[in-house]
């Protein structure tokens, strides 16, 4: 549940917020739902206490997610899906002068560890969705196409070492699956040689081993210090 204390951090303090789902992705239908996503910069003296920021809030509105700062970068670097898809949405909502700096960072993020997390993740949704198909003869066609989506998008940063998240000519097929109009097996199919590919592209993947864990951290401590310095001028 919202507190009006986390509900202030992402009204005054977002440093950076965008649309992300199906309508960043290019996958946009009459009854999609406009997903936001945002970063806040939770002010410096906050961590002083006993009490410290949340690392994330759900809401205010419907459909809204935001990180602190920092648990951001710690996601990123981690090169987490979801976080660093938000990272490169063409729908930018809002961005400050600090938010443009983290969208500078956006090559400091990325390294080899995204064939292991994106591989994985599509891994375990792919079971669940294998689960389903026993239990109720088909998938959850929406899942099964955003599962292809993620699995093409991760092999391509992996050969390119960019990531791009729009579908582009990828589209129409994609729908078809969310429609229902492929079956699962050939889907399953599709999934597997999607993640062989993945494989493939790593050993020869232009993206460093590590991300460049300094270059954030001293964004971070640089940006820290500045909000401190705003709540004490003197």
């Amino acid at each position: 549940m919202i507190t009006p204390a986390s509900e202030a951090l992402v009204r005054d303090h977002t440093i950076y917020a965008c649309v992300m789902g199906s309508r960043a992705f290019g996958l946009a239908t009459e009854d999609s739902d406009t997903d936001r996503r945002g970063v806040f910069l939770a002010p410096t003296p906050l961590f002083w206490r006993f009490e410290k920021p949340p690392t994330h809030v759900d809401g205010p509105a419907d459909e809204q997610f935001s990180w602190e700062l920092e648990r951001f970068c710690e996601l990123a670097l981690r090169a987490n899906p979801n976080v660093l898809e938000c990272l490169h949405s063409p729908l930018v909502e809002h961005v400050d002068a600090v938010g443009r700096e983290l969208l500078s960072l956006r090559g400091a993020f990325l390294s080899r560890r995204a064939h292991l997390t994106f591989v994985r993740y599509a891994s375990g949704q792919h079971r669940k969705l294998e689960a389903d198909v026993r239990q109720y003869g088909q998938p959850r066609w929406k899942h099964a196409m955003h599962l292809l989506r993620l699995l093409a998008s991760g092999r391509d940063l992996l050969r390119t070492g960019e990531l791009t998240i729009d579908v582009g000519a990828a589209r129409d097929d994609l729908l078809a699956v969310r429609r229902g109009e492929i079956p699962w097996q050939e889907i399953a199919r599709r999934m597997t040689r999607l993640a062989e590919e993945n494989d493939a592209a790593v050993v020869s993947s232009p993206l460093p081993a590590e991300p460049d864990r300094a270059r954030v951290e001293d964004f971070l401590i640089r940006t820290r210090r500045a909000s401190a310095r705003a709540a004490d001028p003197r």
